[in-house]
């Protein structure tokens, strides 16, 4: 679940520093989630509504001894945020809302497991899509793994967020600009801001042991968005495809670590 532009362990610049025994939990988090997305992923089919998909995924959380982080969240009624098409995020599971063939939707998962939160979202095909649609997905994908690359030690915030704006624009795409990835451990939404967008070599200095849920949202027209009357969906305000891909991470001493993988 993004952050709009509006625990324990040490701190550095406001930011906490886990430890290991901390990640490793955080690891079990980011596992439940990514087993909550396989089974939506196998789940998607058109015809299904996403109400189904927001129980399949409160059955698997639950299942596992996990919480749903979304629900009550601010008081947003469901356990992941399905949003489809030019809904851009936030959007809210129904059973009115049916999958057709050649959509796209983003799902949005977040699990709390003692007491620390996995968070990651993934845009799917529904069934044969479009090449602008197939070729927005790759691009949206391809600026998350851009962004991550980054996430190392010694680099700096803007390193992140210059790389996942540059490989979207690059292939002709917009990038999201009103909302932005965040911190998180203990809670959905901790500091720093992590923006889609901005300069390299600017911004705080990585270090080990900081954890973030990168999330790049990419819109096949202009990065203008708008919300609707349910205070919660958001969309692009010109009607254009959009997609969004997250993962949450943590800075280590080499690689990044991936945490909501299986």
């Amino acid at each position: 679940m993004i952050q709009h532009l509006s625990g324990q362990g040490k701190k550095t610049a406001g930011i906490v520093l886990r430890d290991a025994r901390e990640l490793a939990l955080m690891r079990e988090a980011g596992r439940i989630v990514a087993k909550v997305h396989e089974a939506l992923r196998q789940a998607l089919r058109p015809g299904i509504s996403t109400s189904a998909l927001d129980a399949i995924a409160e059955d698997v959380i639950r299942s596992h001894d996990a919480i749903p982080a979304f629900l009550g969240y601010h008081g947003f009624p469901a356990s992941i945020c399905t949003s489809i098409n030019d809904e851009i995020v936030h959007g809210i599971p129904s059973p009115e809302r049916f999958l057709n063939e050649g959509d796209i939707i983003s799902i949005d998962v977040g699990v709390t497991y003692r007491g620390w939160v996995g968070d990651s979202a993934w845009t799917y095909p529904v069934g044969e899509i479009g090449e602008d649609a197939r070729a927005l997905l790759e691009a949206a994908e391809g600026a998350l793994w851009a962004g991550i690359e980054q996430a190392r030690s010694g680099n700096r915030l803007g390193d992140i967020s210059a790389a996942i704006q540059a490989y979207a624009e690059s292939r002709g795409f917009a990038i999201i600009r009103e909302y932005a990835g965040h911190g998180v451990g203990r809670q959905m939404h901790e500091p720093p801001k992590i923006l889609n967008y901005g300069q390299p070599g600017t911004g705080m200095r990585l270090r080990p042991g900081m954890t973030f849920a990168l999330e790049p949202m990419v819109a096949v027209g202009h990065w203008l968005t708008r919300v609707d009357a349910d205070g919660w969906t958001v969309r692009t305000q010109d009607g254009s495809l959009s997609a969004h891909f997250e993962h949450t991470l943590a800075v280590t001493e080499g690689d990044p670590m991936i945490m909501t993988i299986l």
